[in-house]
């Protein structure tokens, strides 16, 4: 290595005093001027926030590191079974609501039940919505989850009137019969019961939108879809991340075969009989003045099969999870379903007087829903400055409204953190305190449109799953929540079918 000569400073008043010192390789050099610089923007950055803070009088909170803010604390949290404390944390510190930086913006975290209803209900006012670009990118623009104004509300519009109760009654419950039977036709010995209520979601979802019963198309399209979803809490940049190149990939291999599937509808047009599903009113124009684009209705097909298909697959799987976890809830779900059994004659499909008779099991549903939190929150971005609690948050500004803080809260919910149905019983007469405090489907103009057809799904699943099996976990798993809530090992069950039960579809 280089060296150089300087005067020994322990005895720096005798010119004859030297010692050798090694010469920074450039490497070092780098290193050290890295530092500086971000030491500087560090500064810079700390300097910035607090006149905000000084100037809006914005909630209080901690940035975190430059640039990355408090992403990782969050993230890291998030990877565990218990991700509670990075918001309890905050909220013992600065209150219920309060600023961080994630995921690249200064962003203020709502756990406050008032303060997220005012996010909710002021959607297109004041609040609009924002995802990141992983998300949107993968999505497309024209997607449900990211439309905004007039073209929202069309697309909204849209899905209510084709999932709404009536549709789901006279034509979609007696295909959610049929699909979920005959998945549940295959299981034997040991399951992986999260990847099996994926399959049956996404062949679902498929039947709805399409009208493709399960086959070698649908298969490779779920495999496509499984790593565009892996991709959404990837760094949205191709030449770093191997995970976004692939849903980047992905993405391409869907749209062109969703895209192949919409020339073959409008080549044939009306020379067969119309299809009842939904890409049929899409092609039709929903009615209104003029239709829509391939490329509308490509990435509205998209975000749909995404919406239904991660969502209601974990609920499954984790109510599941729950009642074997919780032995007499099991026990009376088990009757109210062998009830409604014994009115029926052998492979008989459920009808919407059936679904209408299970208020135990929207107890379950309810409460899968509240301590598992599939969706944790949503973000919005303001379109104004906007006055909360009084703070002010700068117009432009990211806030994230805490589902999950909510539904944990032990003043909301009383021990909140355990799974307990019978909580949701008075509702079924009637109450509403609980109802009023529970946003498992969002809430405002952005409300999921397909509430209601998830619960019918998870009813019919529920349904079946407890009529002609018993089962008990292979091995003890653990929920995790980033990217995506899930059980760790996929939850494997042993499944031991009941010989009192059949289960052909009739």
């Amino acid at each position: 290595m280089p060296l150089f000569i300087i005067p020994s400073l322990s005895s720096y008043s005798q010119l004859t005093g030297y010692f050798f010192f090694p010469l920074f390789s450039m490497e070092t050099l780098t290193l050290f001027f890295f530092f500086l610089l971000v030491s500087f923007l560090f500064f810079l950055l700390r300097t910035n926030y607090r006149t905000r803070w000084r100037l809006h009088h914005l909630p209080p909170g901690n940035f975190g590191l430059p640039f990355l803010g408090e992403t990782l604390q969050l993230i890291s949290a998030y990877k565990t079974e218990n991700p509670e404390p990075f918001i309890d944390d905050r909220v013992s510190k600065y209150g219920t609501v309060f600023t961080t930086h994630v995921f690249g913006e200064p962003t203020v975290f709502s756990a406050d039940l008032e303060t997220n209803q005012f996010i909710l209900q002021n959607e297109g006012r004041i609040f609009e919505s924002s995802y990141p670009s992983s998300i949107s990118n993968l999505l497309g623009k024209h997607s449900l989850l990211l439309t905004k104004g007039g073209f929202h509300k069309r697309m909204h519009s849209f899905t209510m009137s084709f999932a709404n109760s009536s549709i789901i009654r006279d034509h979609l419950l007696v295909d959610i019969d049929r699909l979920v039977r005959l998945n549940l036709e295959s299981w034997a010995d040991r399951v992986l019961l999260m990847e099996e209520a994926k399959k049956i979601t996404f062949e679902l979802m498929v039947k709805q939108l399409m009208s493709f019963d399960p086959c070698k198309w649908t298969e490779k399209l779920m495999r496509e879809y499984m790593l565009l979803i892996e991709g959404f809490f990837a760094i949205p940049l191709p030449f770093f991340s191997i995970t976004y190149r692939k849903a980047i990939q992905a993405r391409r291999e869907v749209v062109e075969a969703l895209n192949l599937v919409i020339a073959e509808r409008r080549r044939k047009g009306q020379s067969e009989e119309r299809k009842n599903d939904m890409l049929a009113a899409l092609l039709d124009g929903d009615g209104g003045a003029g239709g829509f684009s391939d490329e509308e209705i490509v990435d509205f097909l998209l975000s749909m099969l995404v919406a239904g298909y991660e969502t209601t697959s974990t609920i499954m799987s984790l109510a599941v999870k729950f009642l074997t976890e919780t032995p007499q809830a099991l026990a009376q779900l088990k009757e109210e379903h062998d009830e409604i059994r014994s009115r029926k004659s052998e492979g008989k499909a459920l009808d919407w007087k059936d679904y209408k008779s299970m208020p135990f099991t929207q107890c379950v549903i309810n409460e899968t829903m509240r301590v598992a939190n599939i969706i944790s929150g949503v973000f919005r971005r303001t379109t104004a400055d906007v006055s909360i609690k009084g703070y002010t948050i700068p117009k432009g500004w990211k806030v994230f409204a805490s589902f999950r803080a909510v539904h944990l809260n032990h003043n909301c919910f009383k021990d909140a953190r355990s799974f307990n149905p019978w909580r949701w019983e008075k509702t079924n007469s009637g109450g509403t305190e609980l109802l009023n405090m529970f946003t498992p489907f969002g809430g405002g103009p952005r409300r999921c449109p397909g509430s209601e057809l998830a619960r019918v799904q998870l009813c019919v699943f529920l349904h079946h799953l407890l009529t002609q099996f018993s089962w008990v976990a292979a091995e003890e798993d653990k929920l995790v929540f980033f990217p995506t809530t899930r059980t760790k090992h996929r939850y494997p069950i042993i499944v031991r079918r009941r010989e009192s039960c059949t289960s052909t579809p009739s």
